[in-house]
């Protein structure tokens, strides 16, 4: 028989756990929307497409694995003529349709992540076999190249520029190198000093950059507090 001072205990504990039970639901559910308020974030709300920062550490992760020299990483840009043809609301519907048409192409394919790098310019990240790489890119670049129609019946036919490093090719490079090799093969291409498709060199990795941004891209004149 159960003595009675555990039997006058007994209620109270029952009323402790019964209590606690709600109680770390609620702190369960917080953390979740905390989670999820972290991740949008992170996230461009135009495109819904990661940014730098996570594209980054996916890189580095990438290249952990056992097949890291088939991390291929590419930068492309292709906006500013929009802009300055037909205004930045045609140019904010481009990058929607890029981010979408980025977040199609990568989404199945291994190791791979597509991210909005600010401004007119988008990375992406995926492990391609050397044999397979450049058909596949071609075949993204055809499909970023696709006519939009505007609201106002507008047609666009965008131009994409892509600059690509594989992570093969610059053995010992982590993420910012790679994604620094692989913004400047974009620029040479953008500026017809190459043609794509274009993968980086590590001179292309180590260009000189002012204010830690690619020589003539825009905003490299200012101030480092401007950026």
């Amino acid at each position: 028989m159960m003595p009675a001072a555990t039997l006058l205990r007994q209620p109270v504990r029952t009323l402790i756990v019964a209590a606690a039970v709600p109680l770390a639901l609620a702190a369960i559910a917080d953390d979740v929307r905390m989670r999820r308020r972290y991740e949008a974030a992170r996230r461009c709300p135009l495109t819904g497409l990661h940014g730098r920062d996570v594209l980054v550490e996916h890189i580095d992760r990438q290249l952990c694995t056992g097949r890291g020299d088939d991390v291929h990483v590419l930068v492309l840009d292709g906006l500013k003529a929009v802009n300055d043809t037909y205004g930045h609301a045609a140019g904010d519907a481009l990058i929607r349709v890029y981010g979408r048409r980025l977040a199609r192409w990568t989404s199945g394919r291994p190791g791979a992540c597509a991210a909005r790098l600010g401004g007119d310019e988008f990375g992406v990240a995926v492990r391609l076999p050397a044999q397979a790489a450049l058909e596949e890119l071609a075949a993204l670049r055809e499909q970023l190249q696709q006519p939009l129609a505007l609201d106002d019946g507008r047609l666009l036919h965008p131009t994409v520029s892509i600059g690509f490093a594989r992570a093969g090719d610059l053995p010992g490079e982590d993420a910012s190198g790679l994604l620094r090799g692989a913004d400047k093969a974009m620029y040479e291409v953008k500026t017809g000093r190459q043609v794509f498709p274009y993968r980086a060199t590590y001179a292309d990795a180590y260009a000189e950059t002012v204010n830690g941004r690619r020589a003539g891209r825009e905003g490299a004149h200012l101030p480092a507090g401007d950026l």
